[in-house]
């Protein structure tokens, strides 16, 4: 059984879409060991509460340095025993120590086909809110390996998404989350958990 580790910031939309991909049985052979917020208020944190999973907050505001911070997610994430880490819309920066210690076992989902509108500075709604003003007409959402980059690691799955006349930055969050991400992650857990995806 693939334990699996997620690690969120927000609402959990993308931790619901990975709870309910496993109640299907669409992903099979894992579960979800752990969730971590840097979040107090993460409305992630409640889903996973409902699920009977253990729900963590560990902000940086409660520790005396970053590295004191990274160390306490490292070992949260140590006691979890995750095989695999997912990054589903977390907005913290991920340390070097932890990338290495799970290197090829940790995935994050970005919304949009990289190597369009991604690395530093492009998360949330400004990726979407960039993509409406350079006029593309399609957009989508990518799970990847995670690196030392940002948005760098290797392609896992991409799902393209189509920009329609008059969406908001909004509107089309909403349309990438329906119709890539959601579908997209929860795919990327059950072929890792199946062994048919790793990181070379």
């Amino acid at each position: 059984m693939l334990r699996v580790a997620v690690l969120v910031s927000g609402g959990g939309t993308n931790l619901q879409a990975i709870l309910d991909a496993i109640d299907r049985k669409e992903i099979r052979n894992a579960e979800i060991c752990t969730v971590i917020s840097n979040n107090p208020n993460a409305y992630a944190l409640e889903r996973a509460r409902r699920k009977g999973i253990s729900a963590l907050c560990i902000s940086p505001k409660e520790y005396e340095s970053r590295e004191a911070f990274h160390q306490a997610l490292l070992k949260a994430l140590r006691d979890s025993q995750a095989d695999l880490v997912v990054l589903a819309g977390c907005l913290v920066v991920i340390p070097e120590c932890i990338i290495r210690e799970y290197k090829g076992r940790m995935l994050n989902v970005h919304p949009s086909l990289i190597p369009s509108f991604c690395g530093t500075g492009f998360y949330g709604l400004k990726v979407h809110e960039e993509a409406l003003k350079r006029g593309v007409k399609v957009t989508g959402a990518t799970v990847h390996f995670v690196d030392e980059g940002t948005d760098t690691g290797p392609i896992l799955l991409q799902k393209a998404v189509e920009v329609k006349e008059g969406d908001t930055p909004e509107i089309l969050q909403r349309r990438v989350m329906e119709e890539a991400e959601w579908i997209l992650l929860p795919k990327a857990i059950d072929m890792i958990a199946q062994g048919k995806a790793e990181q070379e």
